[in-house]
């Protein structure tokens, strides 16, 4: 069975996207990969509301839908990954604004978050003068690696190891979540034994302040 099995039989645009789009999980797994390419491993972590045959049948229908695509890697890692196409990749500004939308309705109770959600937020919501100098943070979140560099008012996140980071922060989600909302200071996460810091932090205060005196 595939993703085209399954429509609202609707001509609108919009009901054709949700033909691919609209299923329980598919938004979030696209979320999942819009820093880079996971491994299913990756994903049950980022999505452990979602089960292991739920993930497998959603992954089968976006990869059948040209959402997104299998590789292997190359060795010595040879494992299997999961990445958005370019027409995937179209989806990440409806994202954003979906997100953005989202903010106003109430917050589930309990509820998880992962480091994409939070870094998701970092990137939407960082207001960075122009005219601060290049910056590259090193983010571990969750034991996920993230690239997080600071270009001509621009944040850019990838998954994968920068070359020479100004500053490493490790952390989990919701640290990294309160350090954004201004709810701690980094010399409390530090002290509270909730962040590890290591290299330049008043560089790493830049990227936290950027959106936290916006929020």
């Amino acid at each position: 069975m595939t993703a085209k099995t399954r429509t609202y039989g609707d001509a609108c645009g919009i009901a054709r996207a949700l033909d691919v789009l609209g299923s329980r999980w598919a938004m979030l797994v696209i979320r999942e990969l819009l820093f880079g390419p996971l491994r299913f491993s990756d994903l049950e972590r980022a999505l452990p509301g979602a089960s292991t045959n739920m993930l497998s049948y959603r992954l089968r229908e976006l990869t059948d839908s040209g959402v997104i695509t299998r590789r292997r890697l190359s060795p010595p890692a040879s494992s299997a990954v999961y990445e958005l196409t370019d027409w995937g990749r179209e989806v990440e500004p409806i994202l954003n604004d979906l997100g953005s939308w989202g903010l106003r309705v109430s917050k589930p109770d309990p509820a998880t978050l992962s480091p994409t959600s939070v870094l998701l937020f970092l990137r939407g919501g960082a207001k960075v003068d122009p005219k601060t100098p290049d910056m590259v943070f090193r983010l571990v979140i969750d034991e996920r690696v993230f690239a997080v560099s600071l270009h001509a008012g621009h944040v850019k996140v990838v998954s994968t190891e920068p070359d020479v980071p100004d500053a490493t922060l490790e952390c989990d989600p919701g640290t990294v979540n309160d350090l954004l909302s201004g709810e701690i200071d980094l010399e409390t996460a530090i002290d509270t034994g909730r962040a590890t810091i290591d290299g330049d932090q008043s560089k790493l205060r830049i990227l936290i302040a950027s959106v936290a005196d916006e929020v």
